[in-house]
């Protein structure tokens, strides 16, 4: 009877892992066919989603000159290949709601409260990233490279290279505009400090013009539309931290003291029972 009794915790245990094993097997295939369903329903569109992707080189491009595919399959997977990651993209909402269901019941209330705002916080700085890139960055990044070569050579980019590299930039603006989020992160943890941060100000800014060296053309005007966004993200994100941590370390407290209160209250109601 013992070792049965022994044995329940290990059961009890290995049902928890089967079923969370579950959802989360359940929540990935959510994912999988609201990614899949986006895809389908914008595959249709898919020449002219490259037609506008490829807009900011396109309208720059010498009289006479067009993108080329100098690969044979080409013409049909690069603008699958774009559908499918603007499927991803346009799912993000969606995938990160179903990843805050799965974390979400093994989270405090106080962290609750930190974590819905930063969830969407990232969201739209992801995006606004994104957006900045193609509106402000390419105009500036290919004005310059279509502008520099020789005379006598046509620029005439591959669809598949020149998908290849706006994806890529694409991913390190959204990232780089999560740097408030990272930072905010950074302090809640207990890792660093608003103070610390402070303090680093003027480290800091060189390191945001030297990202901006490295991912922009050599010019000084470029190279500033990215470094200053970054300085001005990272102060944003110093400046939520005076708030959110803040508030997080006040409703912590108040947690604290409501379960030492409640369990003073279970304590004298048994003592009260007892007499």
């Amino acid at each position: 009877m013992s070792m049965q009794e022994n044995s329940l915790p290990d059961q009890d245990q290995e049902q928890t892992l089967v079923s969370h094993l579950v959802e989360l097997r359940q929540r990935m295939m959510r994912i999988v066919l609201i990614v899949l369903a986006v895809f389908l329903g914008l595959f249709y569109f898919a020449n002219d989603l490259y037609e506008y992707l490829s807009a900011p080189l396109t309208a720059l491009l010498p009289p006479g000159t067009s993108m080329i595919a100098t690969d044979v399959t080409s013409p049909f997977f690069a603008p699958f290949k774009l559908t499918l990651v603007t499927a991803i993209f346009a799912a993000i909402p969606f995938i990160l709601h179903q990843v805050w269901g799965f974390i979400a019941p093994g989270l405090y209330n106080h962290e609750k409260k930190v974590a819905v705002p930063l969830l969407v916080s990232s969201i739209f700085l992801f995006y606004a990233g994104i957006a900045f890139a193609y509106f402000v960055v390419f105009p500036l990044i290919f004005g310059f490279f279509t502008s520099v070569g020789p005379e006598n050579v046509a620029v005439m980019t591959d669809i598949s290279s020149y998908l290849n590299f706006v994806l890529k930039l694409f991913f390190a603006f959204g990232i780089v505009f999560e740097i408030p989020i990272a930072t905010l992160l950074l302090i809640w943890s207990g890792a660093t400090t608003a103070q610390s941060l402070t303090s680093k100000r003027a480290y800091v800014i060189v390191c945001c013009f030297v990202v901006g060296m490295l991912l922009t053309p050599p010019d000084v005007i470029s190279q500033s539309l990215l470094a200053i966004p970054m300085w001005l993200l990272f102060e944003l994100g110093i400046l939520l931290s005076k708030v959110f941590v803040r508030k997080s370390e006040d409703d912590e407290m108040d947690e604290e003291l409501e379960a030492a209160i409640q369990e003073e209250n279970e304590q004298h109601d048994s003592q009260s029972k007892n007499d």
